[in-house]
């Protein structure tokens, strides 16, 4: 598949046009570089990776059977990162009972010396539509830090409801989840759609 294909669009209201395209690590690797380091992005904990370690990273997780990475767009530009994964498989596995339908997610928005009022609102909104436009997926899984308040009301406003703190290596996360229905509720984003990731 190519870095061209488009697998999932919807087009917000008020901002315009969103898509999700496949990463590719070595033509997106100086991108995400910049992304990944900008101070905004402390929560990502990739603040003093090279290069070198941002395309290994990606190179790791685009070859991972269950782990992907996505570039989303705004109309047509390099917006925002998402990435969808199997708790079952990793990030989660023995911190919480998995249950079918279960998907991972992390996103990070892209730096910007001109923000969008709502943009951050309508980038969530994408990830979450994207990934249920898979008919598998029944519930989204997310692991903020728990002092990364911003995505917490980010999280609630598109329907997440936390569960509880738990302890991964690298941080202490509050372990949220969103249904279906819980997404469609918040936001009356339909959750269906011709093409999914």
């Amino acid at each position: 598949m190519s870095t061209t294909d488009t697998l999932f669009s919807r087009t917000d209201a008020t901002l315009g046009a969103f898509a999700v395209r496949p990463l590719d690590p070595a033509a997106d690797a100086e991108l995400l570089h910049a992304w990944v380091t900008h101070p905004k992005a402390a929560f990502w904990m990739m603040q003093d990776a090279s290069p070198a370690e941002v395309l290994a990273e990606y190179r790791r997780i685009t070859e991972h059977p269950h782990h992907h990475a996505f570039i989303g767009l705004h109309e047509g530009r390099p917006a925002f990162l998402m990435e969808s994964y199997d708790p079952r498989e990793l990030e989660l596995v023995g911190l919480y009972d998995p249950e079918p339908g279960d998907v991972g997610m992390h996103f990070l928005v892209a730096p910007s010396d001109t923000p969008l009022h709502g943009f951050t609102r309508a980038v969530i909104t994408t990830v979450m539509a994207a990934l249920f436009a898979d008919p598998e997926t029944r519930r989204v899984v997310v692991e903020p830090d728990v002092d990364n308040k911003a995505v917490h009301a980010l999280n609630e406003a598109v329907g997440f409801v936390p569960e509880r703190p738990i302890t991964k290596p690298e941080k202490e996360a509050l372990l949220s989840f969103c249904t279906r229905e819980q997404f469609e509720t918040a936001t009356g984003a339909p959750t269906t759609a011709a093409v999914s990731i």
